[in-house]
C-alpha cells in the first residue's frame, strides 16, 4: 500500500470518469461510520453532484465496518448487490474493512478505488469535481437524531479488538469548530445531538498538556449553545467517567441522564485476559457514584460472551454483575475471532454452540433487566424526541426518552408531521412488551389538547 492508503483498479473498465454525476452512499457500522458518511454526502451535494434516490447511480460509495467476520462479508455482499443492479456505476470502498483488507476488496466487480479514510477518500473525490470537504455538516440525513464526531482512533489494545489497528492515529477536533457544527445542526433544527468518536473518553489527549481540552470542559462548553436541543454522549468506560465529567452531567439538564459503560464481562479474570483496565470491583464503584450524583440514570453496555478461556463459572459471573447494575440496555455479542488480534490466536476458544446458548441466556436477563428499568419510569413525565410513526397507526410516533427508553403515543390529528424530530414531554402512563406506552402533554406544542388513549 502507498502512503496514502488509497488502491486503484488500472482497468480501462474502472477508470475514473469526472462526467459521473449521480451517487449513492451505504453505510455499515458505528454512529463514527455514519458521520463520516454524512460528510462525503454534503460534501459531494456542495460540488453539484446529485444523490440518486431510485434512479441508477454512477457512483456507490461504501463505507464499511471490521468489527466481526459478519460485518466484512456484509461489506463484500453490498458491493456485489450494487455490481449486480447497476452493472454501468462504480464502486469506492472506505471504511475500516478497507483499511484492514484492501486487497480483497480491489478484487471485487466495478471497485475502481479502495480508500480506508475520509482524507483518503477525498483525495479520489476530486477526481470527480469534488474540490474541497464540507468543513462541517448541516443535517444527517435519514435522522431525526444528529451525530457528531469529536474524535478519532483508539490507544487502547483489548486483545478481541481490531479497530484499533485500523483506526491507529489518535485525532481530536477542535472545540470550537465542534461548536460551530453542533450550532449548525441546531440551526437546521435539530433537537438531540449525539457526541460520538471511536472512543470519546480519549479525546484531547492528542494535544499537548497545556493546550488540552478534556471531554468534560467540551461538553460543558457545548451545553452554553442556546435553544431547545439535548446533549446525549455515546460509548464511553467506566474508568473514564471521573468526578468533573458527572458533575457537568448533574449541573446541566440538557444532558440526557444516559451513560453506555462498557463492561464486556463480570470476570476478573476475563477481562484480564481482554486486557481490559479496569476490574469488576473498580466498575461498580463507578456505577455507584454515577447513581449517587445523577437522577435514575439509564446505563447501558456491551458484553462479549463467548471469550476464549471463559468458563461456565465466569459467565455465572457477568450475568451477576450485569444484574447487580441493572444495567436498561445490554447489546450482547457472541466473540468473533478477528484475524490480527492475540484473542484470535487463543487456544482455548469456546465452541460456537456454547456461545449460542450463553447469549440467549444473557439475552433474556437483558429483556427482564430492560422490564424492569421501564416499569421504574412508569407515572413519570419524560422527554421524547418523535422519530418516526408506527407502521400499525399513522397517529402514534416513536421515539426516545432522555433515559434512551422507546415511547410511544398517540397524537391529535393533523399533528404527527409537526412532532416528528421535536422535543415533547409525554407521561409514561404503561409498560408494554419493548417500549413505554405514553400520554402527550398538554404544554408539548401550543394549544395542543391533551389525548386519552
Amino acid at each position: 500500500m502507498s502512503q496514502t492508503a488509497i488502491a486503484f483498479d488500472n482497468s480501462d473498465s474502472c477508470t475514473l470518469h469526472p462526467s459521473v454525476r449521480t451517487f449513492r452512499i451505504v453505510t455499515l457500522g458505528c454512529k463514527a461510520n455514519q458521520y463520516d458518511s454524512e460528510r462525503i454526502r454534503e460534501s459531494l451535494l456542495g460540488s453539484g453532484l446529485v444523490e440518486a434516490a431510485d434512479a441508477p447511480p454512477d457512483l456507490v460509495i461504501v463505507n464499511t465496518c471490521t468489527v466481526t467476520h459478519q460485518a466484512d462479508a456484509e461489506g463484500r455482499q453490498l458491493v456485489r448487490r450494487f455490481a449486480r443492479r447497476y452493472p454501468g456505476c462504480q464502486i469506492i470502498v472506505t471504511g475500516c474493512y478497507a483499511a484492514r483488507d484492501p486487497e480483497t476488496l480491489r478484487g471485487l466487480p466495478n471497485v475502481v478505488a479502495v480508500a480506508p479514510h475520509t482524507e483518503d477518500l477525498f483525495r479520489v473525490l476530486v477526481r470527480y469535481g469534488v474540490r474541497q470537504p464540507a468543513a462541517r455538516i448541516t443535517r444527517f440525513s435519514g435522522h431525526q437524531r444528529a451525530f457528531v464526531r469529536i474524535q478519532d482512533g483508539c490507544l487502547l489494545r483489548c486483545t478481541f479488538c481490531i479497530i484499533p489497528r485500523v483506526r491507529p492515529a489518535l485525532r481530536s477536533r477542535p472545540p470550537e469548530e465542534i461548536e460551530d457544527e453542533v450550532k449548525a445542526l441546531i440551526d437546521s433544527g435539530y433537537q438531540e445531538i449525539v457526541l460520538t468518536g471511536i472512543h470519546l473518553g480519549h479525546y484531547g489527549l492528542d494535544w499537548p498538556y497545556r493546550e488540552r481540552v478534556r471531554l468534560w470542559q467540551l461538553i460543558e462548553r457545548l451545553c452554553r449553545i442556546p435553544g431547545r436541543w439535548r446533549l446525549r454522549v455515546s460509548s464511553l468506560e467506566a474508568v473514564e467517567v471521573g468526578e468533573d465529567l458527572l458533575r457537568v452531567f448533574r449541573d446541566n439538564e440538557r444532558i440526557c441522564p444516559h451513560l453506555h459503560l462498557c463492561l464486556q464481562s463480570g470476570s476478573d479474570r476475563i477481562l484480564a485476559r481482554m486486557n481490559r483496565r479496569y476490574r469488576v470491583s473498580s466498575f461498580l464503584r463507578r456505577v455507584e457514584r454515577v447513581r449517587a450524583l445523577l437522577d435514575r440514570p439509564a446505563l447501558t453496555t456491551d458484553v462479549i460472551v463467548g471469550f476464549p478461556g471463559e468458563t461456565e463459572e465466569d459467565f455465572e459471573a457477568t450475568m451477576r454483575v450485569c444484574e447487580q447494575v441493572g444495567f436498561s440496555r445490554i447489546h450482547v455479542f457472541p466473540f468473533s475471532p478477528r484475524r490480527g488480534t492475540p484473542a484470535a490466536e487463543m487456544d482455548d476458544q469456546i465452541p460456537p454452540s456454547v456461545i449460542r446458548q450463553r447469549r440467549a441466556a444473557l439475552g433474556e436477563l437483558a429483556h427482564e433487566l430492560g422490564r424492569r428499568f421501564r416499569s421504574s419510569l412508569v407515572g413519570a413525565t419524560h422527554e421524547v424526541l418523535f422519530e418516526r410513526r408506527t407502521a400499525e397507526d399513522a397517529r402514534v410516533l416513536r421515539g426516545t426518552s432522555e433515559r434512551y427508553v422507546e415511547v410511544r403515543a398517540r397524537v391529535p390529528e393533523g399533528l404527527a408531521d409537526q412532532l416528528i424530530g421535536r422535543l415533547a414531554q409525554v407521561r409514561a402512563i404503561r409498560n408494554e412488551e419493548e417500549w413505554l406506552l405514553g400520554q402527550l402533554s398538554g404544554s408539548s406544542l401550543p394549544r395542543l389538547e391533551l389525548v386519552n388513549l
